[in-house]
C-alpha cells in the first residue's frame, strides 16, 4: 500500500515549491535581456551661467620716458650766515622770524646805538675843532709868505708857520676819518639782509651781547632750494646737465625740477655721486627734507594696461585674458604678468603677455580661474 502524505506538512512544501518557481522564472526573464530597455541618454549640461559682464581691452605699446630711480635730501641753495659788525653791543629789537621772507637791505635786528651814538657826536665835536684850527694855520701861514716876501719873517719862521698848517691839515682828516668810522659804526647798529631770501634760522634774542663771529641768522638765498640726488657712479653718466627730474615728498605731492650740475667725483665709501637739481619756489619741499624722485632720460616704447584690469593675489599681478569666445559669451582664463612702472592710470607690463591678447578691462578683482562671462562692448560698467 502506497503511504500518502496529507494535512499540514504536505501545503507547507506545495507553497515553497511554488515560489521557487516563481523566482526561477524571473530571474531567468531578467538574464534573458527581454525586459531590458536602454536608458535614454542625459542631455548636455546647460551652458555655465556668466559670473560678470566684461569689456575686453588690448595692450597698447606707448612711448613713455625712460627713468632713474634716486634718493636724495632737500637743501638750501646757498645758506648765508648773518652774524653782528660790531662787538660787546645790546641787541635792543628782533624784527624778523624763522620762515619770514626778506628783501635785501631789510633790517632784521637793531643793536643799542646810545654808546655809538656818543662817538659820533664827539668825532663830529673834534672835527670842528680841527676845521678852525687848520683855518687859523692856513691863515698864519699865508701871513708869514707875505711877511717873508716883504722881508719881515725869516725864512725858518716862515717854514715853521708853513709846517704849523700842514700839521693842522693832517689833524683835521684824521678827525674826519674817525668820524667816518663812527657813522658807519652807527649804521652796523642795524643787522641787515644781505640778499634776499627766506630766514631759515634765527638765534637773535633781546638782551644779548653781540660777539665777533657770532650767528644771529641764517638766510636761504632767493629762497631757492635744490635736491642733491645720489645716484650710483654707473649711471651717473646717463645724466646731463638740463635734464628733468621729478621729485615726490613724503605726502606724495610732485614737483619738476632740472638739473644744474654733477659732481665731479664720487664717494670712495658708497661709490655714489650727487646730482645737484634746481627746484622752483614751492611749498611742498623743505630744506632738510628727504626725497624720492626720478630722472628722465628719454623716450622708449612700453607694453601698457590699465590699472583696473591688473588684480594683485598672493604677491603676484595677474590679469584674465579671454581664453574662448562664443557671441557674446566667453571664458577667460587667469595669467601671471610682470608690472614695471607706472604713469598716471596705466601700468608697463614687463612679460607674460601678448600684444595682441585680449583681456578684461575692469573688475578682474571679481573673476576667478576659468570663469564664464559676458562680453559687452569696450567702456561699459561691469555687473
Amino acid at each position: 500500500m502506497k503511504n500518502v502524505t496529507s494535512g499540514p506538512l504536505a501545503g507547507r512544501k506545495t507553497r515553497i515549491a511554488l515560489v521557487l518557481a516563481a523566482l526561477v522564472a524571473v530571474g531567468a526573464f531578467f538574464f534573458s535581456g527581454k525586459g531590458h530597455e536602454q536608458p535614454a541618454e542625459p542631455a548636455k549640461a546647460a551652458t555655465a551661467k556668466a559670473a560678470l559682464t566684461v569689456s575686453l581691452i588690448s595692450p597698447q605699446t606707448e612711448d613713455w620716458p625712460q627713468v632713474l630711480p634716486a634718493n636724495g635730501n632737500v637743501v638750501a641753495w646757498q645758506e648765508a650766515v648773518i652774524g653782528p659788525e660790531i662787538s660787546n653791543y645790546r641787541i635792543t629789537e628782533v624784527l624778523v622770524q624763522v620762515g619770514d621772507k626778506v628783501r635785501k637791505g631789510q633790517v632784521l635786528a637793531r643793536i643799542a646805538s646810545d654808546t655809538v651814538a656818543s662817538e659820533v657826536a664827539e668825532a663830529k665835536a673834534a672835527v670842528a675843532e680841527l676845521e678852525a684850527s687848520a683855518a687859523e694855520a692856513k691863515a698864519n701861514a699865508e701871513r708869514a709868505a707875505e711877511l717873508r716876501e716883504k722881508g719881515f719873517y725869516s725864512s725858518q719862521l716862515n717854514t715853521q708857520y708853513q709846517t704849523a698848517g700842514h700839521t693842522a691839515q693832517a689833524r683835521l682828516a684824521g678827525a674826519r676819518a674817525r668820524l667816518q668810522a663812527a657813522e658807519l659804526k652807527m649804521s652796523k647798529t642795524g643787522v641787515l639782509a644781505p640778499d634776499d631770501g627766506v630766514i631759515s634760522a634765527r638765534s637773535a634774542t633781546v638782551g644779548s651781547l653781540t660777539q665777533t663771529g657770532q650767528e644771529l641768522f641764517r638766510l636761504i638765498r632767493g629762497g631757492r632750494l635744490e635736491w642733491r640726488a645720489e645716484v650710483p657712479s654707473a649711471d651717473l653718466g646717463r645724466i646731463g646737465g638740463g635734464a628733468s627730474a621729478l621729485l615726490s615728498n613724503p605726502n606724495g605731492e610732485l614737483v619738476k625740477g632740472r638739473v644744474r650740475a654733477v659732481a665731479p667725483s664720487v664717494d670712495p665709501q658708497t661709490r655714489n655721486g650727487l646730482v645737484y637739481v634746481d627746484l622752483p619756489a614751492t611749498e611742498a619741499l623743505r630744506a632738510g627734507m628727504f626725497a624720492r624722485g626720478e630722472f628722465e632720460l628719454g623716450q622708449a616704447p612700453a607694453l601698457t594696461v590699465p590699472q583696473a584690469s591688473v588684480v594683485l593675489r598672493e604677491g603676484f599681478a595677474y590679469v584674465f585674458r579671454l581664453e574662448k569666445a562664443q557671441a557674446d559669451l566667453g571664458q577667460v582664463a587667469q595669467t601671471k604678468v610682470q608690472v614695471g612702472r607706472r604713469l598716471g592710470e596705466r601700468l608697463e607690463i614687463l612679460s607674460g603677455l601678448e600684444p595682441t591678447a585680449q583681456i578684461v578691462e575692469a573688475g578682474a578683482g571679481f573673476l576667478a580661474d576659468g570663469d564664464a562671462v559676458k562680453i559687452v562692448a569696450a567702456g561699459s560698467k561691469p555687473q
